[in-house]
């Protein structure tokens, strides 16, 4: 029997050889898509659902949702600085600390969904028109020591939604065991 591996259920953002524009098409669609996605999943979640982690000393579900918040976020401004700047070099920022930061820990989470909803647009409307010269824009991310791709980028935040939605939906049925 296969074990998944808790930490990257999905496993790990596979770069594909050649990004295609079909390929392009669906990362797009999943990123458009992932805050319908998120809210349907934790909707009707209880303060104790909310608590629960997807491993141990994992993150609750309540610190997954202001991750994506904070992460999705920073992608964000990200891809702007990509598309406004010669091969800018991005903070990186220290999401596990961020994680434990009491708006993290303890806040409730639709002022996180609020922010995913919003980013989520303005970053789909953003992606659905970037020419070819744009796509293939960088940012220097300096933990990686490399230039990052928009289009590359693009994919590992379709692939960062799916990851999630995941990490939220094993927690939600180790909760139910």
């Amino acid at each position: 029997m296969h074990q998944v591996n808790l930490k990257y259920p999905i496993g790990n953002f596979q770069k594909p050889a050649c990004i295609t524009h079909e390929i392009l098409d669906t990362w797009i669609s999943e990123i458009e898509t992932f805050p319908k996605s998120l809210k349907e999943l934790v909707a009707s979640l209880t303060e104790e659902q909310l608590n629960t982690t997807y491993r141990q000393n994992g993150w609750t579900i309540r610190q997954i949702v202001h991750h994506c918040a904070d992460s999705h976020a920073n992608s964000f401004i990200r891809f702007k600085l990509a598309l406004t700047e010669d091969k800018p070099t991005i903070k990186p920022y220290h999401e596990n600390r961020w994680a434990e930061m009491e708006d993290s820990k303890d806040l409730p989470i639709e002022a996180s969904l609020k922010i995913i909803e919003g980013i989520h647009e303005r970053w789909t409307v953003l992606l659905k028109h970037l020419s070819d010269e744009q796509l293939a824009r960088t940012f220097i991310h300096p933990e990686h020591g490399k230039a990052f791709r928009i289009d590359e980028n693009i994919g590992i935040y379709a692939w960062h939604c799916k990851h999630h939605l995941a990490h939220i939906q094993i927690a939600l049925q180790a909760d139910k065991n």
